[in-house]
């Protein structure tokens, strides 16, 4: 039987790691790493630097594979995420038994939580045989965002909703909540919410030396954050950002959705 770790690192950051965490990869006996193409080496050598700073243990043996990418020219999204899944735990499959002879433990240093916006847990899923999942959760990119901003995420007994940025992109604002985080924004789509009575908190790299974080009101900030993000991901070669949405409720209408 083997044994996956899905260890959360926060967001790249070594100091994220929980003590949990640490224990864990150095109970690992083969840690994995996935490698993104050329222009996302930097995820890949973060990863190298936390095993090397962490893991104290010589036994441990630490691998690297290259992950499929995603067909974007599929026109059925879902449809192309499952076949990319496929994809990825198969090679998963392939470097555990190349690298581990019958029973084992194999660890994967998973971005902030597993279970928030993240498909690892779906992927462990599709392997065969079923190994024993454990996860070992770790601080979330809103963790990490709220913390830079100094901020609550919630107004006192409000609710607050996750979603994504297709989601806000295709319906508007939702009904239920006027305070929105937003994750997995690759074009920006707070730009076409109307701006009014809405404030922002936004930050890219949160956590780690290269973090960069805006805020204030939409209609102001938005404009500063695309051309942020857009000098950001030429300078580095690849971006994660977060941010916040609120709303102040006595300047809700009827047009606060998509334009």
């Amino acid at each position: 039987m083997i044994e996956l770790l899905l260890v959360g690192i926060g967001t790249g950051n070594p100091e994220h790691l929980t003590l949990q965490a640490i224990r864990a990869l150095n109970a690992a006996d083969l840690i994995m790493i996935p490698r993104k193409g050329s222009d996302k080496t930097d995820l890949a050598e973060l990863r190298r630097s936390i095993c090397a700073e962490v893991v104290t243990n010589p036994a441990t043996k630490i691998v690297e594979f290259d992950l499929p990418r995603r067909d974007q020219a599929n026109p059925n999204y879902r449809r192309g995420v499952d076949d990319w899944h496929d994809a990825i735990a198969q090679v998963w499959s392939d470097t555990i038994q190349t690298h581990v002879s019958g029973a084992g433990s194999v660890a994967l240093l998973v971005w902030g939580d597993p279970a928030l916006y993240d498909s690892t847990l779906r992927i462990a899923s599709r392997l065969n045989p079923a190994p024993n999942v454990r996860v070992i959760p770790g601080i979330t990119s809103i963790q990490a965002l709220t913390a830079s901003h100094a901020i609550p995420l919630n107004e006192i007994g409000a609710p607050f909703l996750v979603t994504t940025g297709r989601q806000l992109r295709q319906a508007g604002w939702p009904d239920c909540a006027d305070t929105l985080v937003v994750m997995l924004d690759g074009d920006c789509a707070f730009q076409h919410l109307d701006p009014s009575g809405v404030t922002i908190w936004w930050g890219a790299y949160v956590g780690m030396a290269a973090e960069i974080v805006l805020t204030g009101p939409l209609a102001d900030t938005g404009p500063r954050i695309v051309a942020a993000r857009a000098k950001a991901r030429a300078e580095i070669g690849w971006i994660m950002d977060v941010y916040i949405l609120k709303r102040q409720r006595d300047e809700v209408v009827a047009g606060s959705g998509l334009q």
